[in-house]
């Protein structure tokens, strides 16, 4: 921790370096230096690394779970601090203006998505973390206390992140997300879209009445598009075509949506039958609304799509 106040004092004091430093903050260290360390950093990081104490205690034993929530814990009461301190005085010395963050890794061990999710839900409430960020468990080397997995679990990081937006930005809880009976993400589907379709009874939303937090709720309705939406309305009724313009996912929202009490397509809101045209990515008439017999293709597990990452980096889902 040294090392870094002294590499952060040469590049801002000697180098006159005005930009941004993203610094780890090291578990255990005096928290003298975290906060010397914090008045020179635009954000700081303590990487928690291992969703659960059994699993740092599995393949990290020389980590403490209340090492690292000290410094953390230290590093939010000290953003607080000084946030207060500029509202009455402009000239008050900053601290990590910009947030902390952690770092989970995804796959290394047994822990369940509900599990991942909830720890970052409540780092979120009670640290005021900025981001959680997910990194899937890349297999390097064997080893008996490794999970013997032939690729990194990228599919759900991105799940994760996706999930992660939708904890911080649309107003979900991790419980309505993922619970004991289904305690991992649907790889087929993403998090928001896979509630609509086991929670079809709030559906369809009519777009030209729906307040803003249920439009947030139907999968291809993002934040932004959600803002437009409630602007547009009070000068005109919206057609599907409007919302198109405005940025909606048709491709999903339709399922989900009327526009002046009228559906996309005429079909029933039969929840197989939406859920496996959202797989499928049905682009046809309502002629194509029937059951397609399941490829063993459709057993591989998948790579996250295109659609998938942009979703996870955007967070417009």
């Amino acid at each position: 921790m040294e090392l870094l106040y002294e590499s952060l004092r040469i590049l801002r004091k000697d180098y006159k370096f005005n930009g941004y430093i993203h610094v780890k903050a090291i578990p255990g260290a005096d928290l003298d230096l975290i906060e010397a360390v914090g008045k020179l950093a635009d954000r700081m990081s303590v990487n928690i690394e291992l969703p659960s104490e059994k699993g740092l205690k599995l393949l990290a034993p020389q980590k403490d779970k209340h090492a690292i929530l000290k410094p953390m814990n230290f590093i939010s009461s000290k953003i607080a601090e000084k946030n207060d301190e500029r509202k009455v005085f402009k000239n008050a010395p900053l601290f990590v203006p910009g947030g902390q963050s952690t770092q989970l890794i995804v796959g290394a061990t047994k822990d369940n998505d509900i599990n991942i999710l909830k720890l970052s839900e409540n780092l979120y409430k009670k640290y005021h973390l900025k981001r959680v960020y997910y990194s899937a468990y890349v297999p390097i080397s064997t080893n008996p206390l490794l999970p013997d997995l032939k690729t990194p679990p990228l599919l759900r990081e991105h799940r994760l992140y996706q999930a992660d937006w939708l904890l911080r930005f649309y107003g979900f809880s991790a419980d309505e997300l993922l619970d004991e009976n289904n305690p991992d993400f649907d790889p087929k589907l993403d998090p928001k879209a896979n509630w609509a379709v086991n929670n079809i009874s709030h559906f369809p939303v009519e777009v030209n009445r729906a307040d803003y937090e249920m439009l947030l709720r139907v999968p291809g309705i993002g934040v932004r598009s959600a803002k437009k939406i409630i602007m547009a309305r009070k000068v005109k009724s919206l057609s599907f075509e409007d919302l198109k313009k405005l940025g909606v996912v048709l491709k999903r929202a339709r399922f989900f949506i009327t526009c002046n009490g009228k559906y996309f397509y005429n079909y029933d809101m039969d929840r197989l039958l939406i859920r496996q045209n959202l797989i499928n990515g049905w682009e046809g008439s309502e002629k194509k609304q029937e059951w397609e017999q399941i490829s063993i293709l459709s057993l591989i597990p998948e790579k996250p799509t295109l659609q998938d990452q942009i979703m996870s980096i955007t967070g417009e889902i």
